[in-house]
């Protein structure tokens, strides 16, 4: 086993021992239960406490650190912004008939968190957890022109004859988006898909997250339009009632 193989084992095996423990443990314990020498011991506690793995309480014992809190309320406010978005979501679906979704940006792409199906035979997939170039579907468009996502500065990758790679020509794209309020995809991802998707912007104006519907163009490329008018209409929706919760939360 290499050194570095093994000093990475060792420092998962004490991360372990410290988040599992029911209470916070000392130094002293960490040392005696894992059998490491002190020296080994007391390196790695301090390489995973400026990492944020870890951290002290005021009696010195090490807890898990503030990587985790940051963590668990990332996937919490997931969790409570698909809650919010459902009723949207139902109503998209039930006006469209075609797949619906929900997605947030994480850090340079775009994660699909919550999907209703089609409701035709021929429909999109499950596109929940799928890794999706941001740049060729809908949900990614609207995170891009409204900030979410960083602009790309290199050739884009093509997956399609219509893929938009050229990056001067994908920010003219952007500018299409945020005049109109929505973005669309034809056959960008996949030939013979279409998305639209509009953004739900935050109370600080920046985007928390976008609502998109899909499906194969010979049922929707006529109704493109129409389906981003209702898709802003939705989001502002959306929007408003995050905005309504956040006040109620945060007043005294």
């Amino acid at each position: 086993m290499s050194n570095g193989t093994q000093s990475l084992d060792r420092a998962a095996e004490l991360l372990s021992l410290v988040v599992r423990a029911e209470e916070p443990i000392s130094y002293t314990k960490i040392v005696s239960q894992t059998g490491l020498a002190r020296s080994t011991a007391s390196r790695l506690l301090q390489g995973l406490e400026r990492n944020g793995l870890l951290e002290r309480d005021r009696d010195g014992a090490f807890r898990g650190g503030a990587l985790f809190a940051h963590y668990a309320n990332k996937y919490d406010r997931t969790e409570a912004l698909v809650a919010a978005a459902q009723p949207s979501l139902d109503r998209l679906a039930d006006a469209t008939g075609e797949t619906v979704n929900l997605a947030v940006a994480r850090g340079d792409t775009v994660v699909q968190v919550a999907q209703i199906d089609s409701s035709f035979m021929i429909g999109a997939s499950n596109w929940v957890g799928i890794d999706v170039p941001p740049h060729c579907s809908a949900l990614g468009k609207a995170m891009y022109a409204f900030g979410a996502l960083p602009l790309p500065k290199r050739e884009l990758e093509r997956r399609t004859p219509t893929t938009i790679t050229d990056p001067d020509e994908f920010k003219a794209e952007l500018e299409l988006v945020r005049e109109r309020g929505f973005a669309i995809t034809r056959g960008e991802l996949e030939e013979g898909l279409d998305g639209i998707a509009a953004p739900v912007v935050g109370v600080d104006g920046h985007p928390l997250a976008a609502l998109g519907v899909s499906g194969p163009a010979f049922r929707i490329e006529e109704s493109l339009h129409s389906i981003g008018d209702l898709l802003v209409a939705e989001s502002e929706q959306l929007t408003r009632l995050l905005a309504r919760r956040i006040r109620k939360e945060t007043r005294p």
